[in-house]
């Protein structure tokens, strides 16, 4: 049976910062939906000086909840997870306020842009103008004061997407890549299902105490989660080939064989969440259909 046993219950007061161990605390932006939970988590590391991972939305009172949780220290840089806009948008005014440099991975910039139709939201969500001060890499490491941050490489979600390790302590900040109150969306082109797999194969193979997640509360037994999140892919990789082969011969007509009482602002989700799991069984040699993938594009078992 797939089913994940999430954890949707969050404490926590928008503007008032909550400590998340030593040297980290967490601010949650006014900006929920379904698609962000109860909002975008910003972190702030450090003691003397700050580091801040994701700065969340343009938002006149999260920044000022950021600067007033500073306290007069200087926040020297901003970590972006990724460049979806509601985890980029709040940097410019942030770094403006601050002149902390920013770092992320870098987008390729010959990359083209996503139609609008293979938005799960309906809008455009990536910042393709967001370029970092500094170009990080997997296994980059940049260091304040009192605290230095490793990133890693976690495509799926999203193509540029870091997490960053808080070296010294078994802390990860996990962006959208793993988060306990829902698995992350993988939207293509945006996101690719074998890279998400593989990245999460990456986070099995650590040894982590907590992962501090992009949306949502802190996971305490980071490692379980990854494993169950992998089973739960091989699960709905096996839900689509028996939907296929049971005569959904369409991504358009397998969607409600999976998702059975799926609220309609949510379908256009769940329809590039099975396109992505079409892809990566096309890649696996398990399906043919002629590409590029459309929902009603015909598909056939192999």
């Amino acid at each position: 049976m797939d089913s994940l046993n999430f954890k949707t219950e969050m404490a926590f007061t928008y503007g008032v910062p909550s400590p998340m161990g030593p040297g980290v605390i967490r601010l949650v932006a006014d900006n929920p939906s379904p698609f962000t939970f109860k909002g975008t988590n910003t972190y702030l590391v450090g003691s003397t000086s700050l580091a801040v991972i994701d700065a969340g939305p343009d938002s006149a009172e999260h920044r000022a909840a950021i600067l007033k949780a500073a306290g007069g220290r200087p926040i020297t840089h901003i970590f972006s997870t990724h460049a979806h806009r509601d985890h980029v948008d709040g940097i410019a005014k942030l770094k403006a306020k601050t002149g902390a440099v920013t770092a992320a991975y870098a987008r390729d910039p010959s990359t083209g842009k996503m139609a609008l139709e293979n938005s799960p939201s309906g809008s455009y969500f990536v910042d393709y103008d967001f370029m970092p001060d500094i170009a990080l890499n997997g296994g980059d490491t940049i260091a304040g004061a009192d605290w230095a941050l490793t990133a890693i490489h976690t495509p799926g979600h999203a193509p540029d997407h870091l997490c960053f390790a808080l070296d010294g302590r078994r802390v990860v900040f996990s962006g959208d890549h793993v988060m306990a109150w829902n698995t992350t969306v993988i939207a293509p082109p945006e996101g690719r299902m074998a890279d998400y797999v593989s990245s999460l194969e990456i986070l099995l193979d650590r040894n982590d105490d907590v992962f501090l997640p992009g949306h949502g509360d802190r996971l305490n037994d980071p490692q379980r989660t990854v494993k169950a999140y992998l089973l739960h892919r091989t699960w709905r990789e096996k839900s689509v080939l028996d939907a296929l082969t049971g005569g959904a011969t369409t991504i358009r007509r397998i969607v409600p064989e999976i998702y059975r009482g799926l609220a309609p602002q949510l379908i256009p989700a769940a329809t590039l969440s099975v396109q992505a799991h079409v892809e990566y069984l096309i890649e696996k040699g398990l399906v043919a259909s002629d590409l590029p993938l459309t929902p009603d594009r015909d598909l056939s078992p192999l």
